[in-house]
């Protein structure tokens, strides 16, 4: 007999320790939060007590929580088909949200895509990798220290971060190898980074053994470090030079978050290969690989598929996102929204934070702050971080921390939010940062 909905159990610490008993503790659990309701940017938990969410799922609400047209959509569906499998019956969604992808990764130019879909980001990784190494007949594997790529095997391997995604794990699929990503604040320039990448070439692996190499345009978990145009650009230039694959990772930056549809656009780089997920279909579990059609070919039929990948609900719920996207000017709207961060974080920069807001960044809406000691970049400040994070939950607030040592506060704000619940949110962030800072004095 279920439980669900019976009083006994409707509070925060009961379900900790039903979670404690029925889950791994493998799994995050820190912030003790149980969700009952959510709707655009706030959440409401079994005890009522109200959050603005400024974390959406990790990016994967850039629309909000259930979104009056992306529900619609599934309702519709739900009415109609729930699931064939593509690879037995298909269905004209799937098509019409591939032509939809296809044409905005193209973004004006004549370059012909094509885009399967999957479920997760980690498994659209697994593929365009695998997808790059049948393609060129080549093995080798390039990514970038700080990088997030999934917790899969061949993801996990990509991923540049040892602690906690690694550790214990291995071994891990070989002929994958890890160059220094860019960071002007910390010191490493575009050029610097190129140069780092190109001894790669010269002493761990040759360029002609070299299948792809995947970037994230702006590193997630690694802290919302922004890669620079021109280092894009320089890495274009040398896979272009090596017939190396480009792959531009979008499953954190995707869907009007950087103030582009995807944040490669900023660049004016031309992937050959971009992968997608977070915030395609709403809440809905959907991931794309989208390739250059050229290239997407030169897998044979049945080389690739997936049983749920690109299941009819989702593909429904996708197409209503990107309307939204449209109808109510979100790729707009994410360049005011992070204006607006920046501003009161940059105020409290040289206010009551000086010192320790080392660095206040973004792009478009993806903006984060950066926790230091003394103002030195290379002293994180995790534990300051955590604090703010804590505080900020218990007064109403919720966001998670990410960086190399979890020094960064990063927010992922719905981009329906209101200016007035944004600035609530701010209320929050700045009051809870007072209380730290009153709270390490006095101790």
């Amino acid at each position: 007999m279920s439980n669900h909905g019976q009083n006994e159990f409707q509070s925060n610490d009961v379900l900790v320790a039903r979670r404690d008993e029925a889950c791994p503790r493998g799994l995050p659990s820190k912030s003790g939060i149980y969700a009952e309701r959510a709707q655009g940017a706030e959440i409401w938990d079994v005890e009522g007590n109200r959050y603005i969410d400024f974390i959406a799922g990790i990016g994967v609400l850039n629309v909000g929580h259930r979104h009056p047209k992306v529900q619609e959509a599934i309702k519709t569906q739900l009415d109609k088909v729930v699931h064939t499998c593509f690879g037995v019956a298909q269905y004209e969604s799937y098509i019409e949200l591939a032509e939809r992808l296809n044409k905005l990764v193209a973004n004006g130019r004549s370059t012909p895509y094509k885009t399967m879909f999957m479920n997760t980001g980690s498994e659209a990784t697994e593929h365009v990798c695998k997808f790059a190494r049948r393609i060129t007949g080549r093995t080798g594997l390039i990514s970038f220290e700080g990088s997030f790529h999934g917790r899969t095997l061949l993801a996990t391997a990509l991923t540049g971060k040892a602690v906690p995604y690694k550790v214990g794990f291995g071994p891990l699929p070989g002929d994958v190898f890890h160059a220094p990503y860019p960071d002007p604040y910390k010191g490493l320039s575009s050029q610097g980074a190129l140069n780092c990448l190109k001894h790669i070439l010269q002493t761990s692996i040759r360029a002609e053994d070299v299948a792809a190499i995947i970037i994230e345009p702006v590193q997630g978990e690694g802290g919302f470090v922004a890669a620079p145009n021109e280092f894009l650009q320089g890495l274009r230039q040398l896979c272009d030079e090596t017939g190396i694959l480009f792959i531009a990772d979008e499953v954190q930056t995707g869907f009007a978050r950087t103030g582009k549809m995807f944040a490669i656009e900023n660049s004016g780089v031309e992937p050959d290969f971009l992968v997608c997920a977070k915030s395609i279909a709403g809440g809905l579990p959907l991931s794309a690989v989208i390739g250059k059609q050229e290239l997407f070919d030169k897998i044979e039929p049945g080389g690739m598929g997936s049983t749920y990948g690109g299941n009819p609900v989702a593909c429904a719920a996708a197409l209503a996102v990107l309307d939204v996207i449209e109808e109510e000017g979100l790729i707009a709207r994410a360049e005011q929204i992070g204006a607006r961060l920046e501003a009161r974080w940059k105020a409290m920069q040289a206010g009551i934070a000086k010192g320790l807001f080392g660095d206040v960044r973004r792009v478009g809406a993806m903006a984060a702050v950066e926790c230091v000691v003394d103002g030195d970049p290379n002293q994180p400040n995790a534990e300051m971080a955590a604090a703010i994070q804590g505080k900020c939950r218990d007064n109403g607030l919720i966001f998670l921390t990410a960086g190399k040592k979890a020094q960064v506060i990063r927010t992922h704000v719905p981009l329906v939010a209101s200016d007035e619940l944004i600035d609530e949110g701010l209320d929050i962030f700045e009051k809870s940062v007072r209380e730290v800072l009153e709270g390490q004095r006095a101790g």
